[in-house]
């Protein structure tokens, strides 16, 4: 691990960040977010420290803000009479360049959209929608 600070150097930044859902790179996103946990839980027996502890479920998570127009170029590509909701599950890629210039890639996998709906207010000079998606997990690396 590198200790040394950049000096007129870059770290990982948003502008590094490329997203794929259904195998086309999508720049019209505003923020992708991702994360996994697992259910632990420590187990008492005699004293007051755990004795062991249990693991219980994995869940993944995912959602993403990007433009309406991007919304709606998935949605023309869709077959007549299909949702969002319709679509197969899909991979979200998400690849940056680190210091080095090597590439990390995250992959969400088996993506679902939940919901399709948009707001719209007086002023707005742009049309942000915001997703959450069923996900089934996360590859890291």
């Amino acid at each position: 691990m590198n200790t040394l600070p950049l000096i007129n150097g870059q770290q990982h930044s948003w502008s590094s960040v490329e997203v794929s859902i259904l195998g086309n790179i999508i720049t019209g996103i505003t923020a992708v977010n991702y994360d996994d946990s697992v259910a632990k839980e420590n187990h008492y027996g005699a004293g007051d420290m755990p004795v062991h502890r249990g693991r219980g479920k994995y869940e993944a998570k995912a959602s993403m803000t990007m433009y309406n127009y991007e919304v709606e170029k998935i949605l023309a590509a869709l077959p007549s009479g299909q949702r969002l909701q319709d679509v197969a599950p899909f991979s979200i890629i998400v690849s940056y360049l680190d210091d080095s210039d090597n590439v990390i890639t995250h992959t969400v996998r088996n993506c679902e959209f939940n919901s399709n709906s948009r707001g719209i207010s007086q002023g707005d000079t742009k049309i942000d929608v915001a997703f959450d998606f069923i996900c089934s997990h996360i590859e890291w690396n």
